[in-house]
């Protein structure tokens, strides 16, 4: 959520931001409701002032014995009139709050303008594709050859997108596992179990409410939404609490699995580990001072590339352009890794910074070394990788011309193989 003191000081570089977004634009809407909200508290403090005035008089009055009737007849006007402007004014602030929630968050200047993932820009790359002198299998040829991820039963059991993992396959995903999360907690990172579901004030929290509901699984019965990835629940520890400033930063890890509707989804992009509807992650989060959050956007970045440059991925990261990057991000890179047997670049994870905007949404805030007012931590988040497209990745890029594929050395004292097949 952006803050509303900064919309009304600053309208036409919110309007802007919203702009090369290319989101729905209601700033207006909200200076409106925030004036009407501002002259309704202003009158109804007035009206209680007299309210207090008024009732000293008539304690004066009773106690000389006075004629305290119109007095109280005033009150009882009074009274009446500060109920109706406290109601109106609590439906004021609601419609206000309902239009904060829906106002995306502003790009950070150093973002590039664009519409359409044309106009990310490429800003590193790692490694080079493997020399090959045959023609390599794509993920969902080998995976068959090797029995170890079933797609045809996974949609008998539960439909489309939801794999079974069998044998090395399953053993794959476990290494992947303990791999990034003991890559994790090697950098400093807490390591935290959440819940798969959470409430719709932490969905809120996020951004992923309101309007997103179809993205999401529902569990309308009990009001719960199974998680679309790690950020949401772990990022809502700390909802409606005050952090002192020493604890910052503070850095958790969390695997979980994830789960996606991807509504309207269709087409090669989405053929064997693409695109899932549940699958595996490790998300990096961050509570951090607003002061360094750019500094450890590029750390966070950095511990999410390594893991890769462990696999041995060939990969390149972007800078997403403002139309690209989502609704709740100030700025974000996506890094990408080559898939040999698609000769595709592969999305595995994205690295953003938030700034205020989901703390501000969850109210949470640091009290400054020695005291003050407290002020809204910036979160950060970036998948520690997301496993689909790594596995897919792996798969292609280790392959041998037999069909077989090398485990690299990284997960060998996880899988306890180094050769698939």
């Amino acid at each position: 959520m952006l803050d509303l003191k900064f919309i009304r000081e600053h309208p036409d570089l919110v309007k802007e931001g919203i702009r090369k977004k290319g989101e729905a634009d209601s700033v207006d809407d909200v200076l409106r409701l925030d004036m009407q909200r501002r002259d309704l508290v202003q009158r109804g403090e007035a009206l209680k002032n007299r309210r207090n005035t008024v009732s000293e008089e008539i304690g004066k009055l009773k106690r000389g014995g006075q004629d305290a009737s119109p007095s109280i007849a005033e009150m009882d006007a009074v009274k009446t009139q500060i109920k109706s402007l406290d109601d109106e004014l609590k439906q004021v602030e609601e419609s206000l709050n309902r239009l904060l929630l829906t106002l995306p968050n502003i790009p950070h200047p150093s973002v590039p303008e664009g519409k359409t993932p044309a106009d990310n820009q490429e800003i590193a790359k790692w490694g080079e594709p493997p020399v090959i002198d045959f023609t390599p299998k794509p993920h969902w040829d080998l995976v068959q050859k090797l029995d170890i991820i079933d797609f045809e039963r996974g949609v008998k059991v539960a439909g489309a997108g939801f794999p079974i993992y069998k044998g090395p396959g399953a053993k794959l995903q476990r290494a992947l596992i303990n791999f990034f999360l003991d890559e994790a907690y090697a950098k400093g990172y807490t390591e935290i179990q959440p819940p798969l579901m959470v409430n719709t004030a932490s969905a809120t929290g996020t951004g992923q409410l309101p309007d997103k509901e179809d993205l999401m699984y529902t569990v309308p019965k009990d009001e719960l939404y199974l998680v679309p990835t790690a950020e949401v629940p772990v990022t809502n520890i700390h909802r409606d609490e005050i952090l002192s400033e020493e604890q910052l930063p503070i850095k958790y890890c969390a695997y979980t699995p994830c789960f996606r509707r991807e509504a309207g989804s269709y087409g090669k992009d989405v053929r064997g580990l693409n695109r899932l509807h549940q699958f595996d992650k490790v998300e990096l989060v961050k509570f951090v001072h607003p002061g360094v959050s750019y500094n450890e956007l590029e750390s966070l970045r950095t511990d999410a590339e390594v893991l890769l440059q462990k696999l041995g991925l060939h990969y390149r990261v972007l800078l997403m352009c403002s139309g690209d990057m989502g609704f709740t991000q100030s700025k974000k890179y996506d890094l990408e890794v080559w898939s040999v047997g698609q000769q595709r670049w592969l999305e595995v994870s994205s690295i953003s910074n938030f700034e205020a905007f989901q703390a501000r949404r969850m109210n949470i805030r640091f009290r400054p070394r020695g005291g003050g007012k407290p002020e809204i931590v910036h979160t950060l988040n970036g998948s520690g990788l997301a496993f689909p497209r790594v596995v897919a990745a792996l798969l292609e890029y280790y392959q041998t011309p037999e069909g077989k594929v090398i485990v690299p050395k990284a997960l060998h004292k996880y899988t306890g193989f180094e050769v698939i097949g």
